[in-house]
């Protein structure tokens, strides 16, 4: 029997926030995606398969869940949530190091085949620095799935502006033409990050809270988040995923 790829009708979309190196910015992006399902008043679900300083528990508690990826029931529901409620996103924040397990679940359980049949759609952001590593990685997403996977490569500019490494080994090329989609976040100010870091407050909390009820941002600090959170929405927006 042929099996449907994912070209068939969506019911459910799943965010998988990865890149494998530790540092790359993964906790970034998956903040900045929750933070854009919520204002943008999309249903979604989070899940943190960190286990020291989960990012999405310790700033989207109220939205998240843990997944250990070396337990399968915890891993079964990610695809029980996207199945559960259709038209909910799914949002999972993959810790370093974690692909060979979530690999592994992946093929012991049929979740790329079950995942066509059900009408689910299988995001993987890759998200990179400026570095060689960012692009071995790469190589080696492609190499294992192939198709079977819809992609986002995640030129992250909070780690390094300078991406011709990526541009040269053809890596970028192959990608796309796999269908992979392409975004470049643009560099937030390390001062604003930190404040915000330091006091565990949502995007929300940072650009709208002042003194006790906020991270402390100046009245200049938080004019420059709301515009980096504007040109990364418009981002995410023109991804259409």
């Amino acid at each position: 029997m042929e099996i449907p790829t994912i070209t068939n009708p969506v019911i459910s979309r799943i965010h998988l926030i990865g890149g494998e190196k530790g540092g790359v910015g993964k906790s970034m992006v998956s903040r900045l995606l929750a933070q854009y399902f919520i204002d943008n008043g999309l249903p979604f679900v989070g899940f943190d398969t960190d286990r020291s300083h989960g990012s999405l528990l310790r700033f989207y508690a109220e939205y998240a869940s843990p997944a250990l990826v070396d337990r399968y029931e915890a891993l079964d529901a990610i695809i029980e949530a996207a199945v559960e409620q259709p038209g909910r996103r799914v949002l999972v924040d993959l810790a370093a190091q974690t692909q060979d397990g979530l690999v592994k679940w992946m093929d012991e359980s049929g979740v790329l085949d079950m995942a066509d049949l059900s009408g689910l759609a299988l995001h993987y952001w890759h998200v990179m620095d400026s570095g060689r590593d960012s692009v071995d990685l790469l190589a080696r997403l492609l190499d294992r799935f192939g198709q079977r996977l819809q992609y986002v490569i995640v030129r992250n500019q909070l780690r390094g502006d300078d991406f011709g490494q990526l541009d040269r080994s053809g890596q970028l090329e192959r990608a796309r033409g796999l269908g992979a989609k392409v975004m470049d976040l643009k560099k937030l100010q390390d001062a604003v990050v930190q404040k915000i870091d330091s006091r565990n407050a949502s995007f929300w909390a940072a650009r709208h809270g002042s003194g006790a009820d906020g991270p402390g941002l100046g009245l200049m600090e938080r004019q420059r988040l709301k515009m980096w959170l504007g040109s990364s929405y418009a981002s995410i927006a023109a991804l259409d995923v």
